[in-house]
């Protein structure tokens, strides 16, 4: 079955990052090591709750500057924590594709209100989806079902009308044991291959 809408991740499959860019940048600025620093920012209890809605951009910032001894302002740090991605080129040709074909698509992200912030006012392909399941605005991350539904009633679609890219197992799982049809992003050339497969790109 061709699906009828395309769900995207954000981060390693449209754009990739790096919190070490924003771990030294930090770290110039307080008393901690990057090394340190960036542990405190990847997939860390910490950005958890951030990026789960159960803290606010101040609060985080303020519990980062109490780990880090960070001297920098508000302004400085959120431009600090958020200047860490760069586009994946052939997959945001791909979806570009995909909406001059009339492909619905969507983004579907566990992510935070400053990375969202910074991707909207840098990079213009991010204005051109149908809509927009971020955790922080749920209140739950992927693999809770929780998002899941929330991305089915938006987009009104469910099983196999369903595809979904992701770079993490667990992810693609959440989605499959919905029924939806899954690629797992290795490489882009590998995930455009799929799509091809699947009869949505020539």
């Amino acid at each position: 079955m061709t699906p009828s809408v395309v769900v995207f991740d954000l981060g390693k499959v449209l754009v990739d990052f790096d919190y070490s860019i924003a771990a030294r940048k930090i770290a110039e600025r307080s008393a901690r090591p990057a090394i340190d620093i960036r542990k405190l920012l990847d997939h860390s209890p910490l950005l958890y709750r951030y990026e789960t809605g159960l803290m606010t951009r101040q609060e985080f910032f303020e519990e980062v500057r109490r780990a880090t001894g960070f001297r920098g302002t508000i302004e400085e740090f959120s431009g600090f924590f958020a200047d860490i991605f760069w586009e994946i080129p052939s997959m945001i040709e791909i979806q570009a594709k995909l909406r001059r074909q009339g492909v619905p698509t969507y983004i579907f992200s566990n992510t935070n209100d400053l990375a969202i912030l910074h991707l909207r006012q840098n990079f213009p392909f991010f204005a051109n989806f149908d809509g927009y399941i971020l955790s922080y605005e749920i209140g739950a991350m992927k693999p809770d079902a929780k998002i899941y539904e929330a991305l089915e009633r938006m987009a009104g679609k469910r099983g196999a009308e369903v595809l979904y890219l992701d770079d993490r197992q667990e992810n693609v799982d959440g989605g499959a044991a919905r029924g939806w049809q899954v690629i797992l992003q290795t490489t882009p050339g590998q995930s455009i291959a799929a799509m091809e497969k699947l009869g949505l790109i020539a």
